[in-house]
């Protein structure tokens, strides 16, 4: 368990060292919007220079620390372990937020034990000065101003009460599907929030900023660091489908996990 604290506060240094190169470049008014940019699943996808930029200077701190450990990144960075820890990094998570000037964004360090599962996780948003971090076993927090605040999910509620986060994916043609099971549930919950970063919706059950959260073909890099998070502060994850394709997750106390799965199969989200 000591190793697992170890590489927590590895993770946060980096992220914490590596945030002003995507913080201080971020355009705040459009005639800002300078950087060069490139499109990656879709035209609508975005990925910018300050994406590869950070990546880059994630992998040397983690080559420099551990260099026995894998690299599973967003913008190509891959490597085998020898230790049995794999980084799942995603240096920009929110990109078209990043570059439309919204501070919904953050730097994403997870890690994956041999077995494959996510212990330690770094949710860095440096617009909003909030740091998520969770370590299996070990509970979650998050970190304002210094102070370590431990997390506990919302308690288990009605659906017609939830307050849920989702997001869409950028293939036009799954948005369709995304609408509909969209048009099912509204009219049947509380409401229904889109900020744009995947990871930082999961933090925002950890958080208990929202009761639950659902999103269809997110990428590991998007919620390895996140789930941990949320786990550790007493929701569950639900995952089906293709990782890297096709795939649905869902993020929620127990039994409001259960009602979003079986109300999401009704409403034809079966991935």
């Amino acid at each position: 368990m000591h190793e697992l604290i170890r590489l927590r506060d590895l993770a946060l240094r980096i992220a914490i060292e590596v945030a002003p190169i995507p913080a201080s470049a971020q355009p705040r008014v459009p005639a800002a919007r300078t950087m060069r940019t490139s499109s990656k699943s879709s035209d609508i996808d975005l990925v910018t220079e300050l994406d590869s930029a950070t990546e880059l200077a994630i992998l040397q701190r983690i080559h420099e620390e551990r260099p026995g450990d894998g690299v599973l990144a967003e913008e190509g960075g891959v490597s085998e372990s020898s230790t049995g820890y794999t980084w799942v990094v995603d240096p920009i998570d929110g990109t078209v937020n990043y570059y439309f000037g919204s501070p919904q964004w953050c730097i994403c360090l997870g890690i994956v034990d041999a077995e494959g599962e996510a212990v330690v996780g770094v949710v860095h948003a440096p617009q909003l000065r909030e740091t998520y971090v969770g370590v299996r076993g070990q509970g979650a927090f998050l970190i304002l101003n210094g102070e370590w605040l431990p997390l506990t999910s919302t308690p288990e509620v009605s659906l017609d009460m939830a307050l849920l986060h989702t997001g869409f994916c950028y293939e036009r043609a799954r948005r369709v599907d995304m609408g509909r099971a969209l048009d099912s549930l509204l009219p049947r919950v509380r409401d229904v929030r889109r900020p744009g970063s995947a990871a930082l919706d999961i933090c925002a059950v950890a958080a208990g900023r929202a009761h639950g959260y659902y999103e269809r073909d997110t990428k590991p890099w998007d919620s390895a660091a996140a789930s941990v998070v949320a786990g550790e502060a007493g929701s569950i994850v639900i995952r089906s489908g293709d990782p890297m394709g096709h795939n649905l997750i869902i993020v929620a106390p127990p039994q409001l996990a259960e009602t979003l799965r079986r109300e999401l199969a009704a409403a034809g989200v079966v991935d």
